[in-house]
């Protein structure tokens, strides 16, 4: 397993099923997912937004595969993409069929929505014949209609009925290859329905999501509360961050969450000081500049960048690399020892500088490491 993944202790033992080359569940990394948000028709347009969320490190992407056409044009954008695929798919089996021969690495279906059991039980041989595998997705706002006259509102226990009675088709027809979201956007909800669906399902891997979770600001707050007491939980084996903003906003939300946790590492992680009088530069603007220029960064570095010598010795002192701000140059260090100082007023081109050159470094004990 790569240096970039680290797996807790406490993380629920789930099976592992594999959507195109992403392992997803048991030991597996939790892997960040979006979706698409143009019209899949336009292949072109759906393409480019796709490699800009390859370039951010997505692991798995999803599409609305609503029509025939839609399907047709997934095809195309299939061959010019290296993420594996997932296809969002809703009441017509016959499209299931069709992207599953376009060579689609996952099917997001409810069985139920589908039609009869033989249109379910086609698509599930094909699946099964094609080793594709099924999420099924419930969400808060779309419960059958007998669950809402059931319960009178959603609650967890409406969500995994729903769940438990589209897995039961799937059982039914031996198999296995699936996993399970129950998304709500209320925090509360979700959570209350995804530690109840984890009793329910202990062997099964689990998407996690707070769907319909707001703007950018609301939407990451929402999310990474709910998440973030999941996955301390050790509750969740890949995630997706509803946001109504750039699906790229998204990936790297999703990448701080586990990030933050020490899921994954991946990319820069910056310890930066929220700023005071004391600080002996510009910390913000010097953060948010050196974010922007390193955003192709995927090796894994923590890098504290502190206005003043109250803290930033001792930050850096755990860092790999660090700044702790003086007057007209601060002090600059590596793996805890200062080594050099840095001129306050090129601070961000000197560091940017000095990043890179550590990261050749990184990526060269990696490979040697690899291949030993």
């Amino acid at each position: 397993m790569s240096s970039e993944f680290k797996v807790i202790g406490n993380r629920r033992p789930t099976r592992k099923i594999w959507v195109g080359k992403v392992p997803v569940g048991g030991d597996a990394p939790i892997s960040v997912q979006s979706m698409t948000n143009t019209r899949t028709t336009d292949v072109q347009a759906t393409v480019e937004q796709i490699k800009r969320l390859e370039r951010a490190g997505v692991d798995i992407v999803r599409v609305s595969v609503p029509t025939m056409d839609a399907a047709h044009a997934f095809a195309e954008i299939k061959k010019q993409v290296e993420v594996p695929l997932i296809a969002d798919i809703h009441f017509d089996y016959r499209i299931a069929l069709q992207v599953a021969e376009y060579g689609v690495d996952c099917l997001r279906i409810n069985p139920g929505n589908i039609g009869n059991e033989e249109r379910i039980r086609r698509v599930v041989e094909t699946a099964r014949d094609k080793n594709i595998p099924i999420r099924i997705g419930i969400n808060a706002g779309s419960l059958e209609r007998d669950i809402q006259e059931k319960y009178g509102e959603p609650t967890p226990e409406a969500l995994v009925e729903s769940a438990l009675r589209h897995v039961d088709y799937l059982d039914k027809l031996n198999f296995d290859n699936f996993k399970v979201s129950v998304k709500a956007s209320n925090v509360d909800l979700a959570v209350a329905s995804y530690r109840k669906l984890a009793q329910a399902l202990p062997e099964v891997p689990l998407h996690l999501g707070i769907t319909e979770s707001g703007g950018f600001r609301s939407g990451t707050v929402k999310s990474s509360i709910g998440l973030g007491m999941l996955l301390a939980e050790g509750i969740g084996d890949t995630l997706r961050i509803s946001l109504a903003a750039d699906p790229v906003e998204e990936v790297k939300v999703g990448f701080d969450i586990l990030k933050s946790l020490g899921l994954r590492k991946r990319g820069i992680n910056f310890i930066a000081c929220p700023t005071c009088s004391r600080q002996e530069f510009d910390v913000i603007a010097t953060v948010n500049e050196l974010e922007q220029r390193l955003e192709d960064v995927i090796t894994p570095l923590d890098v504290s960048v502190i206005g003043c010598v109250v803290n930033g010795p001792g930050e850096a002192l755990v860092a790999d690399m660090g700044v702790a701000g003086g007057m007209h140059k601060s002090g600059f260090y590596e793996d805890g020892v200062r080594v050099g100082r840095l001129d306050n007023a090129n601070m961000i081109d000197e560091l940017e500088e000095k990043i890179r050159a550590r990261i050749i470094l990184e990526q060269n004990r990696i490979a040697v490491k690899e291949t030993e």
